[in-house]
């Protein structure tokens, strides 16, 4: 494990006031004055219509066109969980409103990522007059003027950055500041609201798939998007839809529904047959109308998501052995890796050696790339300013994708590392744990988890509260999961769990004192919702 610098936000404070820990919290967000703590806990709808991507007005525009001619319309997807949800929201909006509209969801590793020239001549030969694309397009410079030529209009609906010379389709639906399924949502309001007002009630029960698209996607929890997801769990949890009530069971989430549950348990499961099969089928189980169809589905996608834990699973532990600690950003390649769970690997190098890390798989001509990065260093631009060796190239900061000549992957991994050498400094490198503020161990109890809750949903941009302790006393250490893989402690009487932290009880014994760095949650495993410790990071106080 990473030995990382504990940094605490807030010090010298009072406790007299009895809401000194809210204070805490919110002073930490930057939540500094009434109306804007009031803002942020009280999300609503008009979080989510203040925001407005561009060109919704020619959008709406053109779809109205369509169903006023009767065009045929496709729903291009991506088919990862972000694209797979706002296709859903497109499609049935679309459907619902008397569009002659059918979803296309390209498969990963016959047709690649966004728009296909091949697929668009597919479409127009079967007389497809407008797609309109979801959490994709913004590349789709050439793959536009060829639709163009067919005589086929595309909308692009995407949140991905633009490049500089970004494509002209007949509108482009973008902002940054959501996902996909975001942008997806926003678009469709503004459809219903211009031509079938009493269709809004149906639309905001979609948030739910706004707010998996949103998790799933890993954008900031602020603004519009903490909107999405707190009112789109208010509707997870009471869901109506077979797919997603499958989805649920088999994914054996306990309690109400979190973002937590939804990174760790439903998307990974949607972005399985992505990742692995074909994306049609998360996309069919979403928009079940049958049950038993749906449990088929869940099914379906719970083993193929078993698959892809394997795949991933043997792919880290070669690339870790690959792996050349004097690289600033690790570029590593492998022929037997799975286009599939390329961007899982390098986000588990990531967290094994805090660094932006890239994994290739390798093809005999061409290859595909996935790349993650650490705060601060800006993935996307480094890839791209590595263009000459690219077939083509997308993302964000912290995410993106490329394909690249296989003779070239040398080349690019030498690039990339002279040009992190001139943005990647010591102190990036180095991992900090942001800690709110040390509490006495008393401190750990329902109220201050029930305080916890109130800034919920917690995610990227809003993360779980992190706290410190100070010297308290270890009373049992335990080894627990298969392998003893994680650590089960009973410190100053209190329950706490380190996952994937099982080695360090060699260290520990009873009657040691530890200063240990924590989240605050419920034991829903084996606990009945008793308050528990989940530990960051530990110290040894006995030296």
């Amino acid at each position: 494990m990473i030995d990382r610098i504990w940094k605490v936000a807030a010090k010298n404070y009072s406790k007299k006031s009895k809401n000194w820990l809210l204070s805490i919290l919110a002073n930490n967000r930057g939540l500094t004055t009434k109306n804007k703590l009031d803002e942020f806990l009280n999300s609503s709808l008009k979080h989510i219509l203040d925001l407005k991507p561009t060109d919704l007005k020619k959008a709406v525009s053109r779809v109205e066109k369509a169903l006023k001619n009767k065009e045929k319309i496709i729903v291009y997807s991506d088919y990862d969980a972000d694209g797979i949800c706002a296709s859903a929201i497109v499609w049935e909006t679309l459907f619902d409103l008397g569009a002659d509209v059918m979803p296309y969801v390209p498969h990963r590793i016959k047709e690649g990522y966004g728009l296909s020239k091949l697929a668009i001549r597919k479409l127009a030969s079967k007389g497809t007059k407008l797609i309109v694309t979801v959490d994709h397009g913004v590349t789709a410079l050439d793959e536009i003027e060829f639709a163009k030529k067919l005589a086929v209009d595309i909308i692009v609906t995407d949140h991905h950055l633009k490049p500089k010379s970004p494509p002209k389709p007949v509108a482009m639906v973008h902002t940054t500041q959501l996902c996909g399924g975001g942008v997806a949502w926003r678009f469709c309001w503004e459809i219903v609201k211009k031509i079938k007002p009493s269709y809004k009630k149906v639309l905001v029960e979609k948030l739910e798939l706004a707010a998996i698209a949103t998790v799933a996607d890993l954008v900031p929890l602020i603004g519009a998007n903490r909107a999405i997801v707190k009112l789109g769990l208010e509707k997870l949890n009471k869901t109506k839809r077979p797919g997603l009530k499958s989805l649920i069971r088999s994914s054996a989430v306990s309690g109400p529904l979190n973002s937590h549950d939804i990174g760790h348990a439903i998307a990974p499961r949607i972005n399985a047959m992505g990742r692995l099969e074909h994306g049609m089928d998360s996309l069919r189980l979403i928009c079940a109308k049958n049950q038993k169809k749906a449990d088929e589905l869940a099914s379906l996608l719970s083993v193929t998501n078993s698959k892809r834990q394997t795949l991933t699973t043997n792919a880290v532990d070669q690339a870790l052995n690959m792996f050349n600690k004097d690289q600033l950003v690790g570029v590593l390649d492998h022929e037997s890796w799975h286009q599939g769970v390329i961007g899982l690997v390098a986000s588990k190098l990531v967290e094994s050696h805090y660094r932006p890390m890239v994994a290739i798989s390798r093809g005999p001509e061409l290859s595909k790339g996935s790349a993650r990065s650490i705060q601060g260093f800006n993935i996307v631009e480094a890839i791209r300013a590595s263009s000459e060796f690219l077939t083509d190239a997308g993302g964000h900061p912290m995410a993106a994708g490329f394909t690249i000549k296989t003779k070239y992957i040398k080349a690019f991994a030498k690039n990339i590392n002279i040009y992190a050498q001139k943005t990647l400094s010591a102190e990036m490198l180095t991992p900090t744990l942001k800690i709110e503020c040390e509490l006495d161990s008393r401190d750990i109890n329902a109220e201050t988890l029930k305080l916890i809750k109130t800034f919920e949903p917690y995610g990227v941009g809003n993360p779980s509260p992190i706290f410190l302790t100070r010297n308290m006393i270890v009373e049992d250490v335990r080894g627990v999961g298969a392998q003893s893989k994680h650590l089960k402690l009973q410190i100053s009487n209190h329950n706490a769990i380190g996952f994937n932290m099982g080695e360090k009880r060699y260290n520990l014994r009873p009657g040691n004192s530890v200063d240990v760095v924590y989240t605050i949650d419920e034991d829903n495993y084996n606990g009945a919702g008793k308050v528990q410790m989940k530990i960051k990071d530990l110290r040894s106080v006995d030296s």
